[in-house]
């Protein structure tokens, strides 16, 4: 591959459409290649802002202002990292040959549970949880009722657990509905999926280009309230039920193509493998691969995007805390202890401008005996405080 110099008329461009902390760490390999990155999003400062080339703050739910700001960047790629998109954007950008990542079609299938659950389960035949699709309070309480309790609730549209809830009863429903709400996306439509009485759940990162499909080792993690505040890798399971994982996410993202890396998404129990949702660039469940290989998720989604070798090799196993804020700031601070900072440990601050309640402002990472790195990195996430 050629490598280009930044900022010259034959600069490869990336743009990211959505610059939070996972956009940031691509910005940042991007860089290591001499890559021009601008990176985009709804709000200024956001953590890609901070290392990128140029940056921009539009409404990237505007088409119009979505297409005049690719007219003028003029990138090599355009690399999507939330859902909160116009989708018709990027299907006009790419009928403009603009190259979206992995590609318009795979965005618009992924970034709706409806359209990626009904590719999987219904073209693809893959095994997921039971499932319905409800635009209504009333729709929603007689689904409910045919799906079974508990079930879980989700925005068929939306990120990091915002507007998910698990109903144990139809008591429950009614709050489920305003919980609904919160979605970052669209609300308009729910999906009701039956509750998996599943061992524990993983993220398969598959990453693939024309040099092939890599997986990286499955990664463990525990959600609260759908957003993950602990990760690790390996995760241990049966030979076995990783193969059909494997089966299961080549099949999917064969069947989406393109470029890049895509966290999928699994429930197992024993040796049965559900297929539960797709994510078409780096997962934040992945962020434990800053300590664990050579390549993180974030250089390989560069490497599959350039079209480069997908080759890398593992330190160990490890762990990675999601630390949330706990208070509403303008430009907060954290104390974090020096003892983070070690031999097999480190933390990540991601430099968001404000912090509300909830957000996640950084993480913690340990390479260690996956057990050890656990406890680690929660212990260092109990340690960090916001002021």
């Amino acid at each position: 591959m050629t490598f280009t110099t930044t900022l010259q008329d034959d600069a490869i461009k990336i743009m990211l459409l959505g610059s939070g902390e996972l956009g940031k760490e691509v910005a940042i390999e991007a860089q290591r290649l001499g890559i021009e990155v601008i990176a985009v999003d709804k709000y200024k400062n956001a953590p890609a802002h901070l290392v990128a080339n140029r940056s921009y703050a539009i409404d990237m739910q505007d088409k119009k202002a979505v297409i005049a700001l690719i007219e003028q960047e003029k990138p090599t790629f355009i690399l999507p990292e939330v859902e909160a998109i116009s989708i018709d954007a990027l299907f006009e950008a790419e009928a403009r040959g603009f190259h979206v990542i992995p590609n318009a079609e795979a965005v618009n299938k992924t970034m709706n549970r409806k359209h990626i659950r009904l590719f999987a389960a219904e073209e693809l035949g893959l095994t997921t949880s039971a499932f319905e699709f409800v635009t209504t309070l009333k729709g929603l309480e007689e689904a409910s009722q045919r799906i079974g309790f508990p079930c879980v609730i989700k925005p068929v549209m939306s990120s990091s657990g915002h507007g998910q809830s698990i109903a144990k009863s139809a008591e429950d429903i009614a709050k489920s509905w305003e919980i609904a709400k919160e979605a970052r996306g669209d609300a308009s439509e729910l999906i009701v999926e039956a509750f998996v009485d599943f061992d524990y759940e993983i993220t398969l990162l598959t990453a693939r280009n024309e040099t092939g499909t890599v997986f990286c080792d499955p990664i463990g993690h525990i959600q609260k309230e759908g957003d993950f505040i602990l990760s690790w890798q390996p995760m241990a399971m049966s030979t076995t039920a990783l193969e059909r994982a494997k089966v299961i996410a080549k099949s999917v993202t064969d069947g989406l193509g393109g470029r890049g890396i895509f966290g999928v998404e699994f429930f197992v129990k024993e040796d049965t493998v559900y297929f539960s949702e797709l994510s078409p660039r780096p997962h934040d469940t992945g962020m434990v691969t800053l300590i664990t290989q050579s390549q993180s998720q974030f250089a390989l989604h560069v490497r599959a995007v350039l079209g480069l070798p997908l080759d890398y090799i593992t330190y160990g196993s490890g762990a990675c805390g999601a630390y949330k804020a706990t208070k509403e700031r303008h430009a907060p601070t954290l104390e974090v202890p020096n003892s983070a900072f070690s031999a097999n440990s480190f933390v990540r601050i991601f430099g968001k401008p404000e912090s509300h309640i909830g957000r996640r402002m950084a993480v913690s990472l340990v390479l260690d005996e996956v057990e050890s790195a656990k406890a680690r990195a929660t212990e260092i996430v109990e340690e960090i405080y916001d002021n």
